[in-house]
């Protein structure tokens, strides 16, 4: 969890954030003292839907409002219900020929200050109804007073109001499909670690080694610690068994029958990646088709009610067959409102959806072809050969201590770059090793095989800027050994026809990057190696000019690549790591020199 702020006091935030939020919409108007965010282009012929909650929940409420969603949000302090004074201004803001419906979460100061708001409007003349949603099924049928709590669940039932709303429902259609859709939804959050809340020295914190499920949105203990921290497969089987064990007499809120149709929210709770949430859904989608036999015909994943900045996250399952059967409304028009466009924060989540056939999961993921790339077969004739067992033990050795030296090189790479490059080169590394093991590409001592595979390897496999430089490299390389194998012939000439390949492919390479000795790069170390070794002709001396070259640049200032915005005003006469490109090709070069050696 980040203690970090950019605003380290909540004096005016939640205004100056909802003054932000609302800016992509012309059509929204903000109260500021009342905190209620209205369109000003609704319609009041048809049922307004109001909402709204403590702050912290970012877009909800505020970003939901707009045509085929919310009418008006209102919009407390963080964590903290508005006063019944504010959302009676949300109300009077929007008023409706059909009426106005409230629809909450299950908290206690919301359910009070709405509840008494709604009492007060119905004196006023309005006819107004109220909605409190309570999803969670962590908190079980166990005799609690105060129901299910609220998550972000409810953000689905504010999507179908509103579709069913803007299509010219009457209020007793709207509501009667609000309190039927939020009575089918089941959900449960997780949370990696609490979130923080600018300005406050308290908060609560997890510890490294566990995760809480049954937690709520507002820094609320979870129902259960989870220790040590379960793989992601096994988290989302607890999660799914949490959702729809119907057996479980204490959780089993929603029955499904084969053939229900059903929707998925997944909610980030503000601290999640989405290269994270993405891996999450689909983790979610496999494991409720595998075990459960559910494909849910509508998935939602995003920013829907979140925390402030907790790495946390929700997951809601909703029955909209079960629905339709207890409101006037078909699952079919049900899934219309929810497929209805807006010009609201929803649509950077759900977009559309609304296909006359959708396509089925496995249609969607489509497998390339297992095989190489087609490569012009290796001639024997100009085919650099060497020991099988020599080749394959230097390639081991290199590959190996590459591996090894991964956390060194992230470390590196983290300091003066984006952190990929021993990540990267460790990709590589195990895809030869299996090659190596697999395919025996060197089972022959095929010289020419072995750099095939590497092609493929570094096309295939490995990205980045370092991947796209050796992959040039090597291709040039296998090229220029071809075209110089005459001088195998000649007095020396194993040595001197790597020594005019490596320079050969160094001048191919010279013509896409214009790195040279001195920039800080992995020429640094591969410009020295070619360098010795054609002018001493001797592997030896290419190995330890190499090794100077990738000392070097300690004491080098970035000129290329994302290293160069590091640092950018300090003198470089102090100590920096290596450049982790360079010391990389280092460790591979002198692993090729042990294994040449070694019996």
């Amino acid at each position: 969890m980040s203690k970090r702020h950019l605003y380290n006091s909540l004096d005016g935030l939640v205004n100056k954030s909802i003054r932000g939020l609302i800016a992509y919409n012309p059509g929204l108007a903000f109260d500021e003292a009342n905190r209620v965010v209205y369109n000003t282009e609704y319609d009041r012929s048809t049922v307004s839907i109001i909402s709204g909650g403590g702050s912290g929940h970012e877009p909800a409420w505020s970003g939901y409002v707009g045509t085929n969603l919310l009418a008006a949000s209102v919009a407390g302090d963080i964590f903290a219900s508005p006063s019944t004074k504010q959302i009676l201004a949300g109300i009077d803001a929007v008023p409706s020929d059909q009426g106005t419906i409230l629809v909450v979460t299950n908290y206690t100061g919301d359910c009070l200050h709405f509840g008494l708001a709604a009492e007060k409007a119905n004196a006023k003349g309005h006819q107004c109804r109220m909605i409190i949603c309570g999803d969670d099924v962590s908190v079980g049928k166990n005799g609690s007073l105060v129901g299910r709590r609220g998550l972000a669940g409810q953000t689905g039932v504010l999507k179908v109001m509103g579709g069913a709303s803007g299509a010219g429902g009457t209020l007793d259609q709207v509501f009667d499909l609000g309190v039927a859709f939020s009575q089918q939804i089941v959900s449960i959050a997780v949370t990696l670690d609490h979130c923080h809340v600018p300005g406050r020295q308290e908060h609560a914190q997890s510890k490294i080694d566990e995760m809480e499920i049954g937690t709520g949105p507002h820094n609320e203990p979870g129902y259960k610690k989870l220790s040590p921290v379960p793989s992601p497969e096994d988290l989302v089987k607890t999660i799914l068994e949490y959702l729809l064990d119907e057996t479980d007499p204490l959780r089993g809120y929603v029955k499904f029958a084969e053939g229900d149709e059903t929707f998925l929210m997944v909610s980030n709770f503000g601290g999640m990646s989405y290269l994270e949430m993405g891996a999450l859904v689909n983790e979610i989608l496999d494991q409720m088709e595998a075990r459960w036999k559910i494909s849910p015909v509508r998935v939602v994943s995003g920013f829907l009610e979140t925390s402030l900045n907790a790495p946390a996250f929700s997951v809601s399952v909703i029955n909209a067959t079960a629905a339709a059967r207890n409101c006037a409304y078909s699952v079919e028009e049900i899934k219309g409102f929810f497929d209805a466009r807006t010009d609201t924060h929803w649509e950077s989540m759900a977009r559309s959806q609304q296909k006359q056939q959708r396509r089925a999961r496995k249609d969607q993921l489509v497998q390339a072809p297992g095989q190489h790339l087609n490569h012009t077969p290796v001639d024997d004739a100009t085919d650099l050969k060497i020991d099988p067992a020599r080749l394959d033990r230097m390639l081991r050795i290199a590959c190996n201590n590459l591996i090894e030296a991964e956390p060194e090189l992230t470390r590196y790479d983290t300091v003066m770059g984006d952190g990929d490059c021993g990540e990267t080169l460790k990709q590589g590394a195990l895809c030869l090793l299996e090659a190596l093991d697999a395919n025996k590409v060197a089972s022959n001592g095929s010289v020419g095989a072995v750099l095939h595979e590497l092609e493929d390897i570094l096309e295939g496999k490995m990205g980045g800027t370092l991947g796209g430089i050796l992959g040039i490299f090597f291709v040039a390389l296998r090229t220029a050994l071809v075209d110089h194998f005459a001088l195998v012939k000649e007095d020396g000439g194993i040595t001197k026809l790597w020594a005019a390949a490596v320079r050969t492919a160094l001048d191919s390479l010279s013509r896409y990057t214009p790195a040279k000795v001195g920039d800080r790069t992995v020429m640094d170390t591969l410009i020295p190696f070619a360098k010795a070794l054609d002018e001493r002709g001797s592997f030896n001396d290419g190995v330890d000019a190499a090794v100077g070259g990738a000392e070097g640049t300690r004491k080098l200032k970035p000129k290329l690549g994302r290293a160069t915005y590091v640092g950018a005003d300090e003198d470089a006469t102090h100590d920096l790591p290596p450049d982790p490109g360079a010391w990389g090709a280092m460790i591979v070069i002198k692993g090729l020199q042990a294994g040449s050696v070694a019996a």
